[in-house]
């Protein structure tokens, strides 16, 4: 039990240490012709990785079936994916190579990776560490008024030339760009998914608003690596024509593999709570109809108890096409 309590510790020395410690050598020059080669494999990446999996099989094993199978294999897979992003020659030829495929780096460790990792935590996986006070007071980090504009907030920063030349050039700066990108990430993406309850405000329809302003910013930073008209990093500008583009063709396709990214994760969940909040509208109204309580109705509603309410007051919620 006190080992499984330490896995935020964990989670935090993975996204610092794991993200970018061993630093790949050799440069820029011939890596097109041998980047498969450029895999890295440090215990400072592997360890850590491993720590998480493994604390969070201990308590996966304690709680048995009240952990989804389903829930494990996302968690699982949202680590493995993080680590095969820093360690494969993804990082070496996004750094030395191609800026689309540094972004396709960050779109996995900034959105791909984080949406799994979220998918595989619960209330009852999260609650030894919720003991902590530090933890909690770091809770408020995941509310929706503040995750938003803190991922947005980093997707900018380290986007601006000087740092993100910064960060490439020097591996602390860039293992912190790293965990910034997946722990911002993990922080926008929980109040959506809910492992925990968010505030009671924040409904499918606040969620869709939250949703539709995480979609636009991402289509505002998109436009602009695609009409930008000028080169934003010197670096590409010397890398990516051994690789047969020009630098502005690959600042291009950067943003059409961050705007992949960003329809496939913020596209599907608008979608899904688009559905969800028809759904919900429609038991809402059947059940408020049937002369139960508003605000008994919207408490159930909220946190998907309608189905449940509904039996005990003996109210029908399933329609037949063409009838009801």
């Amino acid at each position: 039990m006190r080992q499984s309590s330490v896995i935020g510790v964990a989670l935090v020395v993975f996204l610092g240490a794991a993200s970018h410690a061993a630093a790949h050598g050799g440069g820029s020059e011939g890596l097109a012709d041998h980047w498969w080669d450029a895999w890295t494999f440090s215990p400072f990446q592997i360890v850590p990785t491993a720590i998480v999996a493994a604390l969070y099989a201990v308590r996966a094993r304690k709680l048995g079936k009240r952990l989804p199978i389903w829930r494990r294999m996302c968690f699982y897979s949202g680590l493995l994916l993080f680590l095969l992003a820093i360690m494969s020659p993804i990082d070496a030829v996004g750094e030395d190579g191609l800026f689309a495929v540094h972004m396709f780096q960050h779109a996995i460790i900034g959105g791909f990776a984080p949406v799994l990792v979220v998918l595989g935590l619960t209330g009852p996986v999260l609650q030894p560490i919720l003991k902590f006070h530090w933890v909690q007071r770091l809770s408020i980090l995941a509310h929706p008024l503040i995750a938003l504009p803190l991922w947005m907030a980093t997707l900018v920063f380290w986007h601006v030339p000087v740092i993100y030349e910064f960060g490439i050039e020097n591996d602390i700066a860039h293992a912190i760009e790293h965990g910034m990108f997946f722990g911002t990430s993990v922080l926008l993406w929980f109040p959506i998914l809910e492992p925990l309850p968010a505030p009671e405000w924040f409904g499918t329809g606040a969620k869709l608003i939250y949703l539709g302003i995480l979609w636009f910013s991402g289509v505002v930073f998109v436009n602009f690596l695609w009409f930008s008209g000028t080169v934003l990093y010197d670096r590409y500008a010397e890398t990516a024509p051994e690789w047969g583009v020009s630098a502005l063709q690959d600042q291009g396709n950067a943003g059409t593999v961050f705007m992949a990214e960003h329809l496939l994760l913020t596209l599907s969940a608008l979608v899904i709570y688009g559905f969800k909040f028809a759904s919900e509208s429609a038991a809402r109204q059947k059940l408020i109809e049937a002369g139960l309580d508003r605000e008994a109705v919207a408490r159930a509603v909220r946190h998907g108890r309608a189905d449940a309410l509904a039996k005990r007051a003996g109210v029908t919620l399933k329609t037949r096409p063409g009838i009801d």
